[in-house]
């Protein structure tokens, strides 16, 4: 059998763009006399829809557009996914599917069997599960037809089994000779060894071939990295797409010739792709063109800047110089030369004099040598301010530029730099901040050399240095992955070495300032344990 694995990026409820997408993959799969064409989960609607499920239009119009597409396309078999209703008297009302035609006729509904209810997924909010888990008969072979989760609980890989049956094993019993994977897995950085290893384990013990089939892009704060791939009987790489792009590659069981497409070579790389892409579409598909961006001389906005003119063009991004009476020559230097090296427009809005008309009628018998967090804060504000006026001015989307570790111990101004739409590296610690900055520079020096190098300042006050409120990032980040991601205790970090006190104190940060969190701009989630939906802690407690 001849397979193409069409790897697509939808957008949610574009319901005509991505069945427009799904029918010119489908053709050029048939121009290259393919048997079967596969697209991602929930293909039609794209995912995660979210509580878009609970309105009956839209998952009426999903069906209307699956029927479009059953109509439209011939001469070659389609999976993809799609919603659809649930026929039974009981449980939830849809289920998850990924459905089978060919000329006119549906052939083969399968229904998700795994739920996912953890971290960013409520699957089991909206499906019921589905519960026939059969091989189906087609052009000569037996299909196992699996949606995303339905292959993530093998017994070999998991140490943990979060379900009590294995859809695959059900369908090898079932004499499935070929798995079937239709997926919309989200990246994170490592996942992509981990899954590498379980489905190349899922090969070597029922030796058949697996075709996974994964969506990509990125849709809110969720990114997906494709990487669709096909493994062998012997559970070897024969095809895979590329990441963070849509591709399309063929798998010729009768042909000994692979289709291998160029993935990202290192984490760095990843996750810049990830963000690059991920900046790209929520701009994009949030119906916005450029965005807007607050310089400050720091390698945090320096990042941001670099993102965005990957994702959107040095053209449609403009930056904003916003120096008072603490900000340093450097920065006045390398901020120049930043937009210089990347082509985009900077416009320079001196705040001193702003920042004391705000003194004066605030506080107009106070004098202010050493201004403290009630000061810093109103430049932050001021600066927050001039932002969304020229976004608002210029419908530019306005990108925030705090990382994860100040957004996680609460370095950062409500209604100041928090300010925006979209929070780009909200899910990257300062040291990785660091190193995909010299990751972009390892062909010619894009952000200045010391931006890079400098001690990190927000500069609202006389010499000040993160390190003044803040243990050094690289002993403060290992500890912030260890209680957000790994959710250890103060115990359990002081055990590997850890200073008890010091790690009490940024626990203590992380667990005041979660009220920031709750208001703060969605972000792009690239670690294991994102700030936002995968991360659902509460405001007020006492533990």
């Amino acid at each position: 059998m001849k397979v193409a694995l069409a790897q697509i990026n939808t957008t949610i409820g574009d319901f005509k763009n991505n069945s427009d997408k799904i029918i010119a993959y489908a053709e050029r799969a048939r121009s290259l006399a393919c048997d079967l064409v596969i697209f991602p989960e929930l293909a039609v609607s794209g995912y995660p829809p979210r509580d878009l499920l609970e309105r009956k239009d839209f998952v009426d119009a999903n069906l209307k557009w699956l029927n479009h597409l059953v109509e439209s396309i011939h001469e070659i078999g389609v999976i993809c996914g799609c919603v659809d209703k649930n026929a039974s008297d009981t449980g939830k009302l849809l289920l998850n599917t990924a459905v089978l035609f060919e000329n006119g006729e549906i052939l083969y509904k399968a229904n998700k069997r795994l739920l996912p209810t953890y971290d960013i997924f409520d699957e089991g909010r909206y499906f019921e599960p589905g519960i026939i888990c059969r091989a189906f008969a087609y052009k000569n072979r037996r299909l196992g037809i699996t949606v995303c989760e339905d292959i993530w609980n093998h017994e070999d890989v998991c140490s943990i089994r979060s379900y009590n049956v294995y859809p695959v094993t059900e369908m090898i019993k079932d004499n499935a000779d070929l798995i079937i994977n239709v997926s919309a897995s989200p990246f994170n950085i490592g996942k992509s060894k981990f899954k590498n290893k379980m489905l190349s384990s899922v090969e070597k013990k029922y030796k058949v071939p697996l075709i996974y089939v994964n969506q990509v892009g990125g849709n809110d704060s969720v990114l997906f990295d494709g990487v669709s791939t096909v493994f062998n009987h012997k559970g070897e790489i024969v095809a895979c797409a590329c990441d963070f792009d849509e591709d399309f590659v063929v798998y010729d069981d009768a042909a000994l010739s692979t289709d291998i497409h160029d993935v990202s070579e290192s984490d760095n790389a990843s996750v810049l792709k990830a963000l690059i892409r991920g900046t790209r579409d929520y701009v994009l598909k949030c119906s916005f063109s450029k965005a807007v961006i607050g310089l400050s001389g720091g390698i945090d906005s320096a990042l941001t800047a670099c993102i965005a003119v990957e994702a959107l063009g040095k053209d449609n991004i403009s930056a904003v110089f916003m120096p008072s009476e603490y900000t340093s020559d450097d920065n006045f230097e390398d901020t120049k030369a930043l937009s210089e090296n990347l082509g985009i427009e900077l416009t320079t809005i001196p705040i001193n004099a702003i920042f004391h008309e705000h003194l004066k009628s605030i506080f107009p018998s106070s004098a202010i040598d050493d201004p403290g967090v009630t000061e810093q804060n109103i430049q932050a504000r001021i600066r927050g301010t001039i932002l969304m006026a020229i976004s608002n001015k210029h419908n530019s989307l306005l990108l925030t530029t705090g990382n994860k570790s100040e957004l996680a111990v609460g370095y950062c101004t409500l209604y100041g730099d928090m300010n925006g739409g979209l929070a780009v590296i909200s899910d990257i610690p300062k040291t990785m901040v660091w190193d995909i900055s010299r990751y972009i520079n390892r062909k010619r020096e894009i952000i200045p050399s010391r931006i890079i190098s400098k001690a990190p300042s927000a500069e609202l006050k006389p010499g000040q240095t993160d390190q003044d409120d803040l243990p050094p990032y690289d002993i403060m980040d290992r500890i912030l992955t260890g209680y957000i991601e790994e959710s250890k205790s103060s115990d359990e970090l002081a055990g590997e070495g850890y200073d008890l006190e010091i790690v009490k104190d940024i626990i203590r940060r992380v667990d005041l300032n979660e009220y920031k969190r709750h208001q703060a701009a969605p972000g792009l989630r690239v670690t294991s344990k994102a700030f936002g939906e995968g991360r659902r802690y509460p405001i007020a407690r006492k533990f």
